[in-house]
């Protein structure tokens, strides 16, 4: 196999979605997909359209998010290599896409369309099952987001969504860990308004904790968030 071979494979191999299925069945499904470019701010899933395509993320970055009824954007997801998109594809009859997912930088994904990842998920039922434990992840992070709303403080959700995406997104660099993230989406990931978000990361900023760039921030210590979510 080539490099590029390689790659995808490993891609697949490292999402859930794919779990406990063979290599044999993993080079069917890799041979399955189409490989396709998204430039960056580009949409992906559009909210109402008709789910025709599961995609596997394998480069770059995008994000998932709804709007309300006065138009502003709550973010739902940051879409890293591995991260699984459409999975109501896997019905059926699936109900339209509930939310919108857009690039934020040049993407690549690796995509079935409905009637080929049906007709994987027949031959290999693991799909389905891994689909349905994702889709109960994906539940399990929200009502921990609502509980945290309720019960937790804007600088403890903040501190929590920072870690998570250093985590998950995160680019090692000299100075510490690199996050590419503007304030009103991290903000709107947090559940917090920008104005409080932009106050406590010039606080932490100021602290030496990290620093600020436009649509970046860097964790210098992330030990430091770390005592916030333990208080």
């Amino acid at each position: 196999m080539d490099s590029k071979t390689v790659d995808r494979f490993r891609c697949l191999m490292k999402s859930n979605l794919f779990a406990d299925l063979d290599h044999t069945a993993l080079r069917q499904i890799r041979d399955a997909a189409h490989v396709r470019h998204f430039a960056p701010k580009m949409n992906v899933i559009v909210t109402g359209g008709q789910p025709e395509h599961l995609f596997l993320l394998e480069r770059g970055r995008a994000r998932a998010y709804i709007l309300t009824e006065c138009g502003s954007e709550v973010l739902l997801l940051w879409a890293v290599p591995g991260v699984v998109l459409g999975l109501v594809s896997l019905l059926a009859d699936p109900p339209t896409y509930k939310v919108n997912v857009t690039t934020l930088a040049e993407c690549e994904f690796l995509a079935w369309d409905h009637a080929t990842i049906r007709r994987l998920a027949k031959a290999y039922p693991q799909l389905t099952e891994n689909g349905f434990r994702l889709a109960l992840d994906y539940v399990g992070a929200y009502m921990k987001r609502h509980a945290h709303l309720l019960t937790g403080t804007a600088e403890s959700r903040l501190a929590q969504r920072l870690l998570q995406l250093a985590r998950k997104a995160g680019q090692v660099c000299p100075s510490g860990i690199a996050i590419d993230i503007t304030n009103e989406q991290l903000s709107s990931f947090s559940d917090i308004s920008p104005f409080t978000a932009s106050r406590l990361l010039s606080r932490w900023e100021h602290e030496h904790w990290l620093t600020k760039q436009r649509g970046r921030v860097t964790l210098l210590a992330p030990e430091d968030l770390e005592t916030i979510m333990a208080a």
